[in-house]
């Protein structure tokens, strides 16, 4: 008899137990939440940004009304000659409206630009499905308008928030925005630039994407400060 089939053997013939009962999720949040502090926009906003600063992340809060001319003037400040964007995303027009310089559109194929995509764009701009206060975490979903790349490759990140889709924990967005209804092929959780510990046990930022992560957070008049 092999090894194998003697493993087999001693696997069939252990006791057989009753199956284990699947964790009650949304009861240990609730019991998380019912001794915690009452969550509210203010402290979510208050977190997130704390937590994205731990992660060197960078979060500007800007109004609705005016964070594409926001978004020009950090690229100025920054030196960024060229920013990625999605050509067909809902944000393309205010983009452009901006007078924001260098733009360019993701338009092409990856095989097309590869060489210009990889070492000639500055900074990539994309939207977020939401963002997590608990830990300082972006929520993106790349789509056919948005790829993956776009916030993968260019050494700045710029990613725009909206504070309403901000949730407490993993658990709430996922319950919240309802994605056992459909996810993508790729659902991204950003918190910070790039970074890795593979060497040496060193943090090492911008290792394997962008090495620095702006975000946008849109927020209410009364939320600026």
């Amino acid at each position: 008899m092999s090894a194998r089939d003697n493993i087999l053997r001693r696997l069939r013939a252990a006791p057989q137990g009753e199956a284990p009962l699947a964790p009650d999720v949304p009861a240990f949040y609730a019991a998380v939440n019912a001794s915690a502090p009452p969550s509210t926009r203010a402290s979510r906003i208050e977190l997130f940004c704390e937590k994205m600063a731990f992660w060197r992340g960078e979060v500007v809060r800007v109004r609705r009304a005016n964070w594409p001319q926001e978004l020009r003037q950090i690229c100025v400040e920054k030196g960024v000659r060229s920013l990625l964007h999605g050509e067909a995303s809902v944000h393309a027009e205010a983009l452009k409206a901006a007078g924001i310089a260098g733009l360019k559109p993701y338009d092409r194929p990856l095989g097309e630009w590869k060489k210009e995509l990889f070492e000639d764009t500055d900074a990539g701009f994309t939207s977020t499905r939401g963002g997590i206060a608990e830990t300082g975490t972006l929520i993106v979903w790349p789509d056919a308008s948005e790829p993956r790349l776009m916030s993968l490759v260019p050494p700045i990140h710029f990613a725009l928030l909206d504070a309403d889709q901000l949730h407490d924990t993993l658990f709430d967005a996922m319950h919240a925005q309802r994605w056992s209804d459909g996810m993508p092929t790729n659902a991204l959780l950003v918190s910070g630039p790039s970074k890795t510990a593979d060497i040496q046990v060193t943090l090492a930022y911008g290792a394997h994407g962008p090495k620095e992560l702006v975000v946008l957070l849109l927020v209410n008049e009364e939320e600026m400060q």
